[in-house]
């Protein structure tokens, strides 16, 4: 459910409301307690109002109706000997409100959330919430930024014939399943932040709080998650395959490929579904992503990684084979090694590891929960945004169509335009360093007439007379033309 302390906090606990304490002070304020006694006064802790409380006792109340809360539970609030309200520990007067024990609303999940969030007293709580608060901004301007990129690049691989190839093909149906996610997620938090503005307004309408239409959101969210993660990991075996396997027959496979990438999901999303509603009923599922049925989505997603991991070490190693047949020195063969590791790890999705249920850092330190919370958000919101850079925009065979494109187009207007030659360093699985012709004009004092850019003329070592070609050997697409770079 994205970021969980502003799920679960839902900023309910530290933003207050003018209209609300008025009111509370309109009730209780003809209310005098007797002078031969200590009371606590009344308060309003931003969530409920509070009567005057005698020195020593306890008060309780209904669990208010909140998101995720138990409304039949009762929160309590304990006044203190000395007649000041008790923080989260008997000796802490730090808030004149005190402390409301509002854990006890929640589910078990949640309150051991909110206990590990308790942990470092009031303000490191305060401290936390706002890091939680201040993530959900960086994340959201980073999913958009990665929406933006990964639809320029599906309109880029469906607009040019010349990149129409299963690999390719792979790649859209990735990007397909992160662009689902990205819509749902951000219309999910704008719907949030909304909420927020008007959450004392009980007329307004909302995703969370229409039937059937918040558990539909979640499911299709879980849905295009689980079916990103499948993707990654046939990615991981394509790229696997082709590197190793000495004979593949990419094109048998297709079918397979999509029945994983989008049947798969559906099955364990549909599993957990009913499994969620025979446990949980239809509330909007609150904190599901805190209970154990989860892992019903979370266990393979995570063995996805791990496989992908396992790939990733095998490509390595493939590739430090190769490299040591050349003739590049050791060093330049690791540092190609290592950078083809680095490319791979967005694609594969080995990063989203750090947000697998238990990895949170709750309970420790306030620098260490911001660390984990804005390096984990920031990986995760951009990866779109890398893997559209790397296999689309830094790509060496979509350059060579978009500049082929582009080149006819400026030659139908009279234009000079120069083709590069160079390539990037991942490019496709075809090698691109052949270009195909393209206009262009000379304007220079002898003529202004076109001329034909002519690709350079590659032939067998062992059929070659004059012009002998010296490369190194490319293992993939993924990584040619990888010395040029």
């Amino acid at each position: 459910m994205g970021n969980s302390l502003i799920s679960y906090s839902n900023k309910n606990l530290i933003n207050g409301n003018d209209v609300m304490a008025e009111e509370c002070l309109k009730k209780y304020e003809h209310r005098i307690p007797s002078s031969a006694d200590l009371f606590c006064n009344w308060t309003y802790d931003r969530i409920l109002c509070w009567p005057p409380t005698k020195a020593g006792t306890t008060t309780s109340q209904k669990c208010p109706p909140i998101q995720g809360s138990d409304t039949t539970k009762l929160v309590y609030k304990r006044c203190s000997i000395d007649g000041t309200w008790e923080g989260i520990t008997p000796n802490d007067t730090s808030r004149p409100s005190g402390y409301t024990h509002y854990n006890i609303c929640f589910l078990p999940e949640i309150q051991d959330l909110l206990n590990k969030l308790d942990s470092g007293g009031l303000a490191a709580r305060e401290y936390k919430l706002d890091i939680a608060w201040r993530t959900r901004i960086l994340e959201m301007v980073g999913l958009t930024i990665s929406l933006a990129a990964l639809i320029i690049s599906l309109i880029i691989f469906s607009r040019f014939r010349g990149l129409r190839n299963n690999r390719t093909r792979i790649h859209k149906n990735l990007f397909l399943a992160m662009v689902v996610q990205v819509i749902i997620r951000l219309t999910l938090y704008v719907d949030q932040m909304i909420g927020q503005i008007y959450k004392n307004n009980e007329d307004r309408v909302g995703i969370e709080n229409t039937p059937y239409l918040c558990e539909g959101c979640y499911v299709l969210l879980e849905y295009a998650r689980t079916a990103m993660f499948m993707w990654m990991f046939v990615e991981g075996l394509y790229l696997h395959n082709v590197i190793t396997v000495t004979v593949f027959q990419e094109h048998s496979y297709y079918v397979a490929y999509s029945l994983l990438g989008w049947g798969a999901p559906a099955v364990m999303t549909a599993t957990w579904e009913i499994t969620l509603v025979l446990k949980q009923g239809s509330s909007c599922w609150y904190g599901y992503n805190l209970m154990p049925y989860f892992w019903i989505l979370e266990g393979p997603r995570l063995t996805v990684i791990l496989l992908n991991f396992l790939f990733l070490l095998n490509i390595i190693r493939v590739l430090v084979v190769k490299l040591r047949q050349s003739r590049s020195s050791e060093t330049e063969q690791v540092r190609k090694a290592v950078r083809a590791a680095l490319v791979l790890l967005p694609l594969l999705g080995i990063a989203n590891i750090l947000k697998i249920p238990g990895v949170q850092t709750l309970d420790k330190a306030v620098w260490e929960f911001a660390l984990w919370s804005y390096t984990t958000h920031f990986i995760t919101s951009f990866q779109g945004f890398f893997i559209s850079s790397i296999y689309c925009f830094c790509n060496g065979e979509v350059r060579t169509a978009v500049m082929k494109s582009v080149s006819v187009y400026l030659s139908l207007r009279g234009d000079t335009f120069q083709q590069p030659r160079r390539n990037s360093y991942v490019s496709g699985y075809y090698d691109t360093a052949i270009a195909a012709p393209v206009i262009s004009t000379v304007d220079d004092d002898r003529a202004t007439t076109p001329n034909i850019i002519k690709p350079r003329r590659y032939c067998f070592p062992c059929c070659c007379k004059r012009e002998q070609l010296t490369k190194a050997p490319v293992t993939s697409g993924y990584f040619a033309n990888e010395t040029q770079v």
